[in-house]
């Protein structure tokens, strides 16, 4: 029974993507290659010699067939769809904690603060062995991620690995909301600040009430933080956007294949604010909602966009229903601003093998805006005010890429039982200093793309009985490399010490921690408060 449930699943699964297609494809090509796969499915399960698991083979048949469109095409199985409820209504019944698989052990990533975890005792980087009776190694992540969900006033015993000793807790779960504005604060008598981080179903609420608080405080000027916000629901786009501008103004048009999926979006409501003068952050990962918001605000020339060109996301994805539970969730339509102009960076329809090519490297077209500045489509929104940084080197890519900044916060948190305010701490040249040599006591916690290149041959003239003749070269290689990797992180320094510094700020003072470190220490909020005292400035750039 569970095999032909699978079955009907591919089947009915390539049926959606057959009624997609069949516009520009042979109607017979697409039926001949279903009732293919369909048999072939089927014998596989049937007779192959060793047993088979369909719903392995079903998932790795769809992601493979997933994986030549675009990376937001994507399907979902059960417990994926309740992770993406979770991600859509900012709110679910846990712990209260985030989980990260690193080197094969489930780590405590993040706790949220006064949720049941923080209460409970438990750190971030202690590592979970056992949650119930269940062993965490004998599992993988989604059905370990299960049990740390479940219903409101249900306990889960989780037995923690700590430095070296184990502990257990028992843990209630309650319900968890997911706050899309982790924090909120004036910055000086007149301007406000909001940080705002996904555009889940509370979000237009959630922002709003920031706002009307921050008013209530005396606010005339406003910082909107979109860094890091990869987006979300296209509704709370515009909602957001509507509070700024007036009733009736286009905010983003979408285009797609089906003309019913193509629609231009407009203000439906009167604003709450037409005049404040307003700052917008972004950065290379502010994407898709966030760019919609950015990149309407830029083109009516309601905001000054201040920071780092934005990811460069166009595109408009929709969830259509599967059988057994499942969802499919496909790019639909491109999106463009008031302007006109699509922004999307990665062109995935003329993809040549592994390579994607890039709007940005083509001649991107010109589009005007209200009052009639130049803008430009194709990679992302383009700011204002740029503020240009050191190109992050490979080197610092593979340390990002890695966990050692999360594990050297961790051993910084229990060697320092007390750190300073978040306001006023600093991860100065001397702590610095203290990471590099951290590295270099352990250079083999991060490699680069070259160091595993080496390896990899390495371990090739081993098995061909070479080891021996390269041996000492390999060795004086890797040690060279090694310590060409430390030195080149140098170039980065500024960036990678706030990266320690906000993993840092977060074990002691939580996600709010670190944004108020960053109001009164960040290039990026320090910028957008001289811009927008300078009334002058500010016009000028909107002229």
């Amino acid at each position: 029974m569970k095999k032909l449930k699978k079955t009907g699943v591919i089947t009915l699964l390539l049926s959606v993507i057959l009624v997609m297609f069949a516009f520009k494809t042979d109607y017979f090509e697409v039926a001949k290659q279903i009732e293919i796969y369909t048999s072939l499915f089927k014998e596989l399960n049937l007779y192959y010699i060793d047993e088979t698991n369909p719903a392995s083979l079903t998932e790795n048949a769809i992601d493979n067939m997933l994986k030549d469109l675009d990376p937001y095409t994507k399907y979902y199985d059960e417990q994926g769809v309740e992770d993406v409820k979770i991600v859509s209504n900012g709110e679910y019944s846990g712990i209260g904690a985030a989980t990260r698989l690193m080197d094969n052990k489930l780590i405590i990533v993040e706790l949220y603060k006064d949720m049941p975890a923080e209460k409970a005792g438990i750190k971030v980087g202690d590592e979970i062995i056992k949650i119930n009776d269940v062993i965490v190694k004998e599992n993988n992540r989604k059905e370990i991620s299960s049990l740390l969900k479940g219903a409101e006033e249900t306990s889960a015993v989780l037995q923690i690995l700590r430095q070296q000793k184990t502990i257990d807790f028992k843990v209630q779960r309650e319900k968890i909301e997911i706050d899309p504005v982790p924090h909120y604060q004036m910055i000086d008598e007149k301007v406000g600040y909001i940080s705002f981080i996904k555009f889940n179903g509370k979000a237009s609420t959630s922002v709003k009430n920031a706002f009307l608080d921050l008013k209530s405080q005396g606010m005339e000027k406003l910082i909107f933080d979109l860094r890091g916000n990869l987006g979300g629901l296209l509704n709370e786009a515009i909602e957001i956007t509507n509070f700024f501008i007036p009733k009736n103004e286009v905010v983003v048009t979408t285009k797609a294949k089906l003309k019913k999926w193509s629609e231009t979006y407009k203000t439906k409501k009167e604003p709450i604010d037409l005049d404040i003068p307003i700052v917008v952050l972004i950065d290379n990962m502010s994407a898709s909602a966030s760019e919609i918001v950015a990149g309407s605000l830029q083109d009516l020339d309601r905001a000054v966009i201040l920071g780092e060109r934005s990811f460069g996301k166009g595109l408009v994805q929709r969830y259509r229903n599967l059988p057994y539970g499942t969802k499919l969730k496909l790019t639909i339509s491109k999106y463009y601003t008031p302007s006109g102009r699509n922004i999307q960076e990665l062109d995935y329809t003329h993809r040549i093998n592994n390579d994607i090519p890039k709007y940005s490297n083509k001649q991107r077209n010109a589009f005007k805006t209200k009052n009639g500045r130049t803008v430009y489509d194709g990679g992302g929104i383009e700011p204002d005010v740029k503020l240009e940084k050191p190109v992050t080197t490979n080197a610092t890519k593979a340390l990002y890429n890695s966990d050692v900044i999360f594990n050297f916060a961790t051993d910084y948190y229990y060697d320092h039982p007390n750190i300073d305010k978040p306001r006023d701490f600093n991860f100065d040249e001397s702590e610095y200093q203290n990471f590099v040599n951290y590295l270099k006591n352990k250079p083999s916690l991060f490699k680069t793309k070259t160091e595993k290149l080496f390896k990899a041959g390495y371990e090739s003239a081993d098995e061909e009985n070479y080891k021996s003749n390269i041996e000492s070269d390999y060795k004086k290689l890797i040690q060279q490399l090694e310590q060409d990797k430390i030195q080149e992180l140098s170039l980065n320094k500024v960036d990678i010490s706030e990266h320690l510094s906000d993993e840092i700020l977060n074990r002691y003072y939580f996600k709010k921690g670190e944004y108020i470190n960053h109001i009164y220490n960040s290039k990026f909020i320090l910028e957008a408060v001289k811009v927008l005292n300078n009334e002058e400035q500010y016009k000028n750039i909107l002229q």
